[in-house]
């Protein structure tokens, strides 16, 4: 049964409200109780997981082929599972791309939805998976277990270039249209207002450039002071330490 949605109608800013809000809270409990931190976080990785496989058993159901439609070639579907990669082994090099593509890319998902279908179902799976994402991103900030690095702007955009080369290639080869690359999705999202094609994916290299070094803004200072520590602990460890002598007498005569 199809429902009806409507952007930033009362269900919808619920959801927006609710993706910041619950980060705060289990931010907040993890400062009270950082011995609970790794129990959040693979709830977190597990909910998120789960809510993906959900979907694809969902169409495998229905009997529609996953190949090659419905393959997690879109920015947010693969940052489901970059995201479940960062809050099970918290890598930083991880969490370098996963920053930016959550906050940015499912953030951006969250504000201007584009459902395929418009079941209940659908609803709950889609503001699941995009809302968690950004959840687990502001939590692991939040709450101090992890901050993009210096650098970290130029690795993330690469990446997301490299992923759209990819997403490209099977477009081209199968006449898909992930990440938008073909054409415009029907829902009104930013890039109605980014020109026509191939323009807008353009236009995307700037708006995605600009967000993320919004996104880096916050972190800068410590970066640098990080960074700053890292050099001055560093030097000690060129330094070569004069040779020691268990020779009394050969010590005395170069005094």
């Amino acid at each position: 049964m199809n429902i009806p949605f409507h952007p930033f109608g009362l269900a919808h800013c619920a959801v927006l409200g609710m993706v910041p809000g619950l980060a705060a809270i289990l931010a907040g409990v993890h400062r009270r109780n950082a011995a609970g931190g790794t129990a959040t976080r693979i709830a977190l990785a597990a909910v998120l997981a789960l809510n993906s496989v959900a979907l694809y058993l969902t169409i495998a159901l229905h009997g529609e082929p996953l190949f090659p439609r419905h393959l997690p070639l879109e920015l947010c579907d693969i940052s489901v599972w970059l995201m479940v990669a960062v809050l099970v082994t918290r890598r930083p090099a991880l969490f370098d791309i996963a920053w930016y593509w959550g906050v940015a890319g499912a953030g951006m998902a969250l504000f201007t939805p584009n459902f395929t279908e418009n079941t209940l179902f659908m609803w709950v799976q889609y503001f699941m998976s995009h809302g968690l994402i950004v959840v687990a991103a502001l939590y692991l900030v939040w709450s101090g277990q992890m901050r993009p690095r210096l650098g970290s702007v130029a690795r993330a955009l690469l990446a997301a270039n490299l992923f759209a080369f990819v997403a490209g290639t099977c477009d081209y080869v199968y006449g898909t249209n992930y990440m938008y690359l073909r054409q415009k999705p029907p829902a009104a999202t930013l890039l109605n207002v980014l020109g026509p094609w191939p323009w807008y994916i353009v236009a995307c290299e700037f708006v995605g450039l600009g967000l993320f070094v919004l996104l880096y803004l916050p972190f800068r200072r410590s970066g640098r002071r990080t960074l700053g520590r890292q050099d001055e602990s560093a030097e000690p460890e060129f330094e070569t330490p004069a040779p020691l002598s268990l020779n009394p007498s050969a010590s005395s005569s170069d005094r």
